[in-house]
């Protein structure tokens, strides 16, 4: 696990290097009682660090280049898969995978970002911030979903969408604002996950859902605490005074009333244990996937509505 990631993880990479050291060594009472000990350890430690993150360190832990991705979910919960490529109109955007599968017997939709594993990877899929195709591609498979009704499963984790010229000339903007307007119509089931950083309009282009979750470490803004530090202090090391005053984290997002719910993450995040991970998700998945298929078609598409708009109301006093 690379310590630039997470530099609070410190001492616990030192315990499972120790850890990983002493299991391959040969057989004894003494190794066992050494490694029950080093365990406990870890398990202590971890619950220690993980109990008294700030809201700027649980970012970093949503940002972790190790946390399960889109592919890493289909490849764990479905079976079947056959990717979507092409918005059929410009190009393939990799920072965007989206096809169909077998999840739980059911045939389901799944789009979502992918930031990609190793450098070259990373490079091709932009970090997982989509361009306009990558959203076009997703609607394509949308209305493809809607089509044959099969529910949609959305999967979010991005820093944003790419802001460069290409994109904005080929309606980067446009694409957005258009999921937008058309996820409020489609008279499917819509279950949205934000498993790492979900970030702004890049974000929200796949955020239009029935249900909306988070993972515990995952973040939800408008901006990035980097982004928002340079624009009210001019200085992006104020990013964890701003991280705090933004309130992005899950609890933050579940208490303000944004979202129907948060997953929780196994000891030490998702990257920690990938495939718990993975079956906690799929777990929720399957229960609100269960609960929409009491509500009909009209419904879906009014349950919708009532939820976004009910977004932001207040009181005057």
């Amino acid at each position: 696990m690379p310590s630039q990631d997470v530099p609070f993880e410190e001492p616990l990479i030192e315990l499972r290097q120790r850890l990983e050291e002493l299991e391959s060594y040969p057989e004894s009472t003494g190794r066992r009682k050494e490694l029950e000990s080093l365990r406990s350890q870890l398990t202590k430690r971890t619950k220690e660090i993980y109990g008294r993150l700030s809201r700027w360190e649980k970012t970093l832990v949503a940002r972790h280049s190790d946390r399960p991705y889109t592919l890493d979910y289909v490849n764990l919960l479905t079976e079947d898969w056959v990717e979507i490529h092409g918005d059929r109109a410009f190009a393939d955007d990799p920072a965007i995978v989206a096809g169909f599968a077998t999840f739980q017997g059911r045939s389901v939709a799944i789009i979502g970002h992918q930031k990609g594993r190793g450098t070259a990877d990373r490079i091709g899929r932009n970090f997982g911030q989509p361009r306009p195709e990558g959203y076009r591609k997703a609607l394509r498979v949308m209305h493809l979903a809607e089509k044959f009704q099969m529910p949609i499963l959305t999967l979010v984790d991005t820093p944003g969408a790419y802001p460069g010229v290409g994109a904005e000339e080929r309606g980067q903007a446009e694409a957005i604002a258009h999921n937008l307007f058309e996820m409020a119509g489609l008279r499917v089931p819509i279950v949205v996950t934000i498993t790492g950083e979900g970030g702004s309009g890049g974000a929200l282009a796949l955020g239009v859902g029935n249900r909306v979750f988070m993972l515990e470490y995952s973040t939800y803004s408008v901006i990035s605490p980097e982004g928002c530090a340079a624009i009210l202090w001019k200085d992006q090391e104020q990013r964890e005074v701003a991280a705090e005053a933004m309130r992005l984290t899950a609890s933050d997002i579940f208490e303000l009333g944004l979202i129907d719910g948060v997953i929780q993450e196994p000891l030490g995040g998702a990257h920690a244990d990938v495939a718990k991970t993975c079956r906690r998700v799929g777990e929720k998945l399957a229960a609100a996937l269960e609960e929409l298929d009491r509500l009909t078609p009209d419904q879906l598409v009014q349950q919708r509505y009532d939820r976004f708009r009910a977004l932001g109301e207040f009181e005057e006093r």
